[in-house]
């Protein structure tokens, strides 16, 4: 077990959504030198300001949360930046911390990288049995590669590096912006907005048919700390509850809880993206003892009317 006390450890993306709260979560961890990141600091696409960050730092353990993310309609707009962003910053920030000797490197990936037809629950070995969902491939793949580069730089170099594929987060403080935001904060605000505006119906995108499985984001930090802590295997990781519900069900539920009484029309010229995402989460708990504590409803009950611009974080892990 990876004694967390003594050790400086780098959160990129730490000033964000899931990174505020894995900052939080390392210090009751007992971690006293936690050093979070945002692209102020330094951008991890340019190479020379990594290498800026070791020589400032000196982590012994980086913890890779940063990313350029967003929901169906931001990958549809920007599939190429999406992509380059994301395989450049891990891939420049793993080589640089195996050229620097870091200690350990955890790399959180995504639930966009399994194959769009992935038999349910999604086990880790599917990872690589098909092309992920079409709307969302060039950023799913590019974090994937990720995990390609951390087995092939532990097979040749000894480095210990693991991989975690946490499964759609949420929770306070996530972003609610129309264009970036994911599914329950954008449908928060959808309705909401049209409560208090009094509108007559909310448009969602799709048919309502997909399902989806959330992790409540201080259930996803504490994952991460405890794989952080105890796992140190080549083999990737999925970070979930084990629970689905379909995303009409997710807005009827949602309109309750913001008392909205308008009707939803379901908008079925826009794409409802992977026909269902369920993780098979026993190799989390067999390894390092993760379970999910926050069910849906108490979750959403937590979050529902929290979301306002003064309580946004920018940046997130899918």
């Amino acid at each position: 077990m990876l004694d967390l006390s003594n050790k400086q450890i780098v959160v990129t993306g730490g000033k964000g959504f899931l990174g505020a709260h894995l900052v939080k979560k390392l210090k009751e961890h007992g971690a006293t030198k936690v050093v979070p990141l945002a692209r102020d600091d330094y951008d991890l696409r340019d190479r020379a300001q990594i290498q800026h960050m070791f020589d400032d730092l000196h982590p012994d353990v980086i913890i890779h949360l940063a990313a350029v993310v967003g929901g169906i309609g931001a990958n549809q707009l920007h599939p190429g930046s999406f992509f380059y962003d994301n395989a450049i910053m891990g891939i420049q920030l793993i080589e640089e911390a195996r050229l620097h000797a870091t200690q350990k490197f955890v790399q959180v990936g995504t639930i966009c990288a399994y194959p769009k037809f992935t038999p349910v629950p999604f086990k880790e070995e599917d990872l690589w049995n098909g092309y992920p969902e079409e709307t969302n491939a060039p950023y799913g793949l590019a974090k994937k590669m990720l995990l390609v580069q951390l087995q092939a730089y532990r097979q040749e170099y000894g480095f210990n590096g693991i991989y975690l594929l946490p499964v759609n987060l949420y929770g306070p403080g996530d972003n609610d912006d129309p264009v970036t935001s994911h599914v329950i904060p954008a449908m928060i605000r959808k309705f909401t907005e049209a409560k208090e505006q009094d509108l007559p119906s909310v448009t969602l995108w799709g048919d309502g048919s997909p399902t989806r499985e959330f992790l409540y984001v201080e259930d996803a930090a504490e994952g991460i700390v405890l794989a952080t802590e105890r796992y140190d295997k080549p083999e990737p990781v999925n970070l979930g509850s084990g629970q689905e519900i379909s995303i009409k069900d997710l807005a009827a539920l949602i309109k309750h809880l913001t008392g909205y009484q308008g009707a939803i029309i379901w908008d079925t010229t826009k794409p409802n993206g992977q026909p269902r995402r369920l993780l098979d989460v026993t190799r989390a708990e067999r390894e390092f003892g993760f379970r999910t504590r926050t069910t849906l409803i108490d979750g959403l009950v937590k979050m529902t009317g929290v979301l306002d611009p003064s309580k946004r974080t920018e940046g997130r892990a899918d």
